[in-house]
């Protein structure tokens, strides 16, 4: 653009003072049309560097996602290539041999419907046990019932046998009545024994049937959320040989592209994160150009930005400021205990890192991570002179058709 300018400039130099020489060719003059050119190119180019900083520094950044296995065996399958082609988040990257995972999963749902029905028959036991003591404890009720019914007639016996003692001893009464009396004293007697040892019985029956209840719940007292413990550990066990048997198919975790693939059908992969079969660079990146600390103070968010790479001669992609990132590696303390060293010579001015949000009319544009190129930032501050900016950044735009070498 200065070359441009100079041109123009020397133009019309040559007409005022060569071609119909309007003013005199002298040393005055010649100095001014010298000094002119030097004080404006330079004053120009200060005042955009200002309102209109520019950097010969844009990169384009992607992020990378390296993919690792999470379970061990053999590829059976590689579902995608290397290269451009868009791969999108679900889609499937590769397939290890399920059958040994799926082994496992069947073994344990074995295990857990055993189990599982293991702890029904205790839950029956349970139940049986505690019916069992509901019906000794009626018998025990009952047997106490029969001992005081007995008791009573046992007492009325008693007095039957004395009052017809007395009677015979008198005279007044017969000897029969006295022995049936006797008689039915011994019943009683008898049936008051018979009713003792069955409510032993229903005790012991009743202590027995608390035993085996005891027996049962101790059994079945270890849960987890309200589950058998150790159904509750076979279910953990098989959701863990489910999910493993799941990441035997291994899926995109986002929007990328595929390179360095080298995995093949065949390939034998491990669960370790030091050993990635492929590498995914997601389809959207981040543009940042670097600039000197002084060429940032008029710049803020939102101002309008545009940059061309190298990639795409010609081609002047719009762009906007998301912000600066004020902060570089020169500027961090690390944690330990040793002083900060300043060096013997002073370290030269850091730059600082200015993000761009691509224009929605380009974000359809590949770019390439990696690739570099020019970009010019347009402040709110004497906007006349910004397209000067532009006019540079087009021409150096155009520039990247020449390809300069000799072979």
């Amino acid at each position: 653009m200065e070359i441009i300018l100079l041109g123009i400039y020397s133009f019309f130099v040559w007409l005022i003072f060569i071609k119909f020489k309007w003013l005199p060719w002298n040393i005055y003059s010649q100095v001014t049309v010298v000094v002119i050119p030097i004080v404006g190119i330079a004053t120009m180019i200060l005042t955009l560097n200002i309102v209109a900083p520019s950097s010969p520094d844009v990169r384009v950044f992607r992020y990378t996602v390296p993919i690792v296995s999470q379970v061990r065996g053999r590829v059976i399958e590689v579902a995608v290539e290397e290269g451009n082609r868009p791969v999108k988040k679900g889609d499937v990257l590769f397939r290890i041999d399920p059958t040994p995972y799926q082994l496992q999963v069947n073994v344990l749902q074995a295990q857990l419907a055993t189990t599982t029905g293991g702890q029904r028959e205790q839950e029956e036991s349970l139940k049986a046990a505690q019916a069992k003591i509901i019906e000794a404890q009626g018998a025990v009720t009952q047997a106490a019932s029969k001992i005081n019914e007995v008791n009573a007639r046992l007492d009325l016996a008693k007095r039957r046998v004395a009052q017809y003692r007395e009677l015979t001893a008198s005279g007044a009464g017969t000897k029969f009545d006295l022995e049936q009396a006797e008689a039915t004293l011994r019943e009683q007697e008898g049936q008051l024994a018979s009713a003792r040892s069955a409510e032993a019985q229903a005790h012991a029956a009743e202590t027995q049937a608390v035993a085996a209840s005891a027996q049962v719940q101790q059994r079945l007292a270890p849960k987890s959320n309200g589950e058998f413990a150790q159904v509750a550990q076979i279910r953990a066990q098989l959701d863990s040989a489910k999910w493993d048997l799941d990441q035997t198919t291994t899926r995109s975790p986002c929007d990328c592209y595929v390179i360095n693939l080298q995995l093949r059908p065949g390939g034998f992969v491990a669960a370790l994160p030091v050993a990635p079969v492929m590498t995914l660079v997601e389809a959207t990146g981040s543009v940042v150009a670097l600039y000197r600390q002084n060429e940032l103070h008029e710049v803020a968010p939102g101002n309008e930005a545009e940059f061309a790479l190298d990639t795409h001669p010609g081609q002047i992609i719009k762009a906007s400021v998301n912000s600066i990132v004020w902060a570089q590696g020169a500027g961090q303390l690390q944690v330990n205990g040793a002083l900060p060293t300043t060096g013997v010579m002073t370290a030269p001015s850091q730059r600082f890192a200015v993000k761009f949000d691509i224009a929605d009319k380009d974000k359809a544009l590949f770019l390439a991570a990696g690739a570099t190129g020019d970009a010019a930032i347009y402040t709110d501050h004497a906007e006349f002179l910004h397209i000067i900016r532009k006019i540079i950044l087009r021409v150096g735009s155009y520039t990247n058709y020449l390809i300069l070498k000799l072979h």
